[in-house]
């Protein structure tokens, strides 16, 4: 981003783009409590310029991360309690899910025990070598881009992460960790527009969505 400020406190139309995240599964009747995983220094920012200051009640705990995302997801579950069925993983700047695609994730986890959410790839997409030679075009129609949220039954989530630490194994999401144990990930439709803030363009992309959803584009 360019910026000394941690892109999920990037201002968008007057509010920190992590409250527009925050406040779509605060809204959410499928969701009962949220745990928040930030970096240790800005708990306390977090917690008395965001969360209280928005009446966020359903964000239970807000805990510190780890060195990398797979590190800081573990820290959050070990907090997910007991009686919780299904876990929802999500990234803090996609502020875009919608709670219909949140309901979806819950409803397809409860059937299928482990869920992510994409869309199609629109692009070919080729496959080239380290000196950059295309080696082969894929099939787009068996290609998705993964988003989040990403929804598990909780016994399943928290099984892949124990023996993902214990192998000291790193994937680049939280399904890879589930199908590495050999069990099915199913796949639904999310939205183009569920996008993760990570350049500069996003930002102004963001910032359209968010006129557009106040109606004033």
């Amino acid at each position: 981003m360019q910026s000394r400020l941690s892109k999920q406190y990037m201002p968008i139309e007057g509010q920190p783009l992590l409250a527009y995240t925050l406040e779509i599964f605060e809204l959410s009747p499928d969701i009962q409590e949220v745990v928040l995983v930030t970096p240790e220094e800005d708990i306390g920012m977090v917690r008395h310029k965001m969360v209280e200051p928005l009446g966020l009640s359903k964000v239970r705990h807000i805990l510190p991360g780890g060195s990398q995302r797979q590190d800081s997801v573990r820290n959050g579950l070990a907090a997910v309690a007991d009686h919780m069925d299904i876990v929802l993983i999500h990234d803090a700047v996609r502020p875009f899910v919608s709670r219909q695609l949140i309901h979806q994730a819950v409803l397809e986890a409860e059937k299928h025990g482990a869920v992510a959410v994409g869309v199609p790839m629109k692009d070919t997409i080729k496959k080239v070598d380290r000196n950059g030679w295309i080696v082969e075009t894929l099939d787009r129609q068996v290609l998705w881009m993964t988003q989040t949220p990403q929804a598990f039954k909780r016994p399943i989530i928290q099984e892949a992460y124990r023996r993902a630490d214990e192998s000291r194994f790193y994937g680049t999401d939280d399904a890879a960790l589930v199908e590495r144990m050999g069990l099915p990930v199913k796949m639904i439709a999310a939205s183009y527009e569920n996008i993760k803030i990570t350049t500069p363009e996003d930002l102004l992309l963001a910032e359209y969505l968010i006129k557009r959803q106040r109606g004033m584009t």
